[in-house]
């Protein structure tokens, strides 16, 4: 049975020494909030401690962390089905994708206070090839490149821009891959420079990639530009997302993806490589606790 109120909240061990968070902490277990907290040190950590506030009863289990402990988190709620907690988000990572695209606060002490006290709304996950979770964005082609590639000092230094701006110093590296993509009444084939796969809308450190879609609608959105487009106006789609004739955009509720070649995508931060990927919505797959200004919701 859940305990009302109660709440234990996932800490990726980068953000451990965040002071703010410890005081917002102390301040809420004050008021006679029920809050534990279990920071990660590998991979597997979050679903365990997920299960872990399943057992403890918790009504709310508290994502800290950036996109990947997120997706962590969602993924192992997804699983739990209907009597899954909520899940609730602390950004304290460098992007922040999803946190920010859904105008969850990113000082600690308010989205503390949102993720324990927020409204409850049931929104969608994807997944992919049977196994895999993203609650955010899936990105294939140079996208992936920048994301995967950009360095930890740059990220630290910097923030959310680094990965615009290491992508511009890489823009050397700019190859398409050769793939096809069908889903329901949809069939493309050629040369991808980018493949966005959104449940949100920027990836990147704030890059509008999928900027149509919607968390509760039941449906991803597919957008890819192929590599007939020429640079300076590909540069234009990214920055101020300016529609051309070489981007394909689709709304699917499912898609399948094959390739001669090995591909990686990218799942919240996480990548998957492979030739084949089948990746189809979750409706209303798991609750998350949103401010009344999300502008991921339909």
């Amino acid at each position: 049975m859940k305990d009302t109120g109660a709440a234990l909240l996932i800490l990726n061990g980068k953000g451990a020494g965040n002071e703010e968070l410890r005081e917002a902490v102390g301040a809420l277990r004050e008021e006679g909030v029920k809050l534990s907290v279990r920071v990660t040190w590998e991979y597997g950590d979050a679903a365990r401690y997920v299960a872990e506030a399943v057992d403890l009863g918790c009504e709310t289990v508290i994502a800290g962390g950036g996109d990947g402990t997120i997706n962590e988190v969602a993924g192992a709620l997804a699983q739990l089905g209907a009597d899954a907690p909520a899940l609730g988000i602390i950004p304290l990572g460098t992007a922040n994708d999803f946190a920010t695209g859904c105008n969850i606060p990113l000082s600690p002490e308010q989205a503390l206070q949102l993720a324990v006290k927020g409204r409850v709304v049931d929104i969608d996950l994807a997944k992919v090839n049977d196994q895999h979770f993203f609650i955010n964005m899936a990105t294939g082609g140079f996208g992936t490149r920048i994301t995967t590639e950009t360095p930890e000092k740059l990220k630290a230094a910097l923030g959310g821009v680094s990965y615009f701006i290491h992508g511009l110093l890489r823009l050397d590296t700019l190859k398409a891959d050769s793939c096809e993509i069908k889903g329901p009444d949809f069939s493309w084939q050629g040369d991808a420079l980018v493949i966005g796969i959104g449940n949100g809308r920027q990836a990147g450190g704030g890059q509008q990639i999928c900027p149509d879609a919607l968390i509760n609608d039941g449906l991803l959105q597919l957008r890819l530009l192929t590599s007939e487009e020429l640079l300076p106006s590909f540069l234009r789609s990214l920055i101020n997302n300016e529609e051309n004739k070489n981007i394909v955009s689709a709304s699917l509720p499912w898609l399948e993806i094959n390739a001669p070649h090995d591909m990686t995508f990218n799942l919240d931060g996480e990548p998957l490589t492979g030739k084949r990927f089948r990746i189809e919505v979750l409706p209303n797959a798991i609750q998350c606790r949103l401010p009344p200004n999300c502008e991921l919701l339909g």
